[in-house]
């Protein structure tokens, strides 16, 4: 099983070639970018030409870019509205649809799979209306992601929009064939359970947001130290007909940037990622980290 790591656990930090190496020695295989402009600036040639360069040094895979949540530099706190594709406002669907194209172009200079997408924002009401905005969206999204080589996937995310039965059912009615799911254990957890969820989505997942909590909040913690069963979750993700990659999204506040590449390995490890053969597991439901996480989630929005 291939060990991936989304640089969200860097996110308050600009992203360079020394983060993603700590990354690598951490054990990740691949990588998830998250795509905030104060952390990785999908419209900075610069940038974006750094971050391809060092993909196509390390021959490190660029598994997925995470669709942007806002589009300014700040996550929304001048003021600006966060991207949203079944926004009530036409010109905010149509604003948040160019904020995610602008991102996809970042494929013409780093190559990569998938584009992880939300569905309305963290506790988004549902109402027919923006079942056919994100129908619109999609549609839109995808045939532009196409001849970039990028697979569109759609993220369960706590609220009424993105619950995994009605993302099956926006690819149903959209005869969405091309689109696939990423699936995330933490938020499955706060929102129902992971085996239900993980069976609703099953024949559609790609890719995987592996974190933990005590389904009290969306804590984004190593797995471990919440009270997911990972025995369980494992053995879901095994059973996955696509063959998802075991990819880490962990909230990186108030942890030390030294000891993120130890706690990864560790995780890794304990999880038995490191490839088919490996499957014995440590962590059990509840079980407490050695060392107690300390993040906080900071700004009220699911990733």
């Amino acid at each position: 099983m291939l060990r991936a790591i989304s640089t969200y656990v860097y996110v308050k930090q600009r992203l360079h070639p020394g983060l993603l190496d700590a990354l690598v020695r951490g054990g990740a295989e691949a990588i998830e970018i998250f795509g905030a402009r104060g952390h990785f600036d999908y419209t900075d040639r610069q940038q974006v030409r750094e971050i391809a360069n060092w993909f196509r040094s390390t021959g490190v895979a660029f598994n997925s870019l995470h669709a942007p949540m806002f589009s300014d530099y700040e996550w929304g706190r001048a003021g600006d509205p966060p991207v949203n594709l079944v926004d009530t406002e036409k010109r905010r669907r149509i604003e948040s649809t160019d904020e995610i194209k602008r991102a996809l172009e970042v494929a013409e200079q780093a190559p990569f799979r998938f584009l992880v997408q939300h569905i309305g924002n963290g506790g988004e009401g549902f109402d027919p209306h923006k079942f056919e905005h994100a129908l619109g969206a999609i549609e839109h999204l995808r045939a532009f992601a196409k001849p970039l080589g990028i697979t569109l996937l759609l993220e369960n995310i706590p609220n009424e929009i993105a619950t995994p039965e009605r993302l099956v059912e926006l690819l149903r009615a959209g005869h969405f064939t091309d689109v696939g799911c990423c699936f995330d254990f933490g938020h499955a957890h706060v929102m129902s359970n992971v085996a239900e969820a993980f069976g609703t989505m099953k024949p559609h997942i790609r890719s995987t947001h592996v974190h933990d909590n005590k389904k009290d909040r969306d804590a984004h913690l190593y797995p471990g130290e919440g009270t997911i069963d990972w025995d369980e979750a494992m053995a879901l993700l095994r059973s996955a007909p696509h063959v998802p990659p075991l990819l880490f999204e962990i909230e990186g506040e108030g942890q030390e940037q030294a000891p993120i590449p130890g706690k990864m390995a560790e995780a890794f490890k304990r999880l038995g990622g490191g490839g088919a053969g490996n499957s014995g597991l440590v962590f059990r439901k509840g079980a407490a980290s050695a060392a107690p996480h300390q993040a906080k989630q900071g700004n009220g929005f699911s990733r």
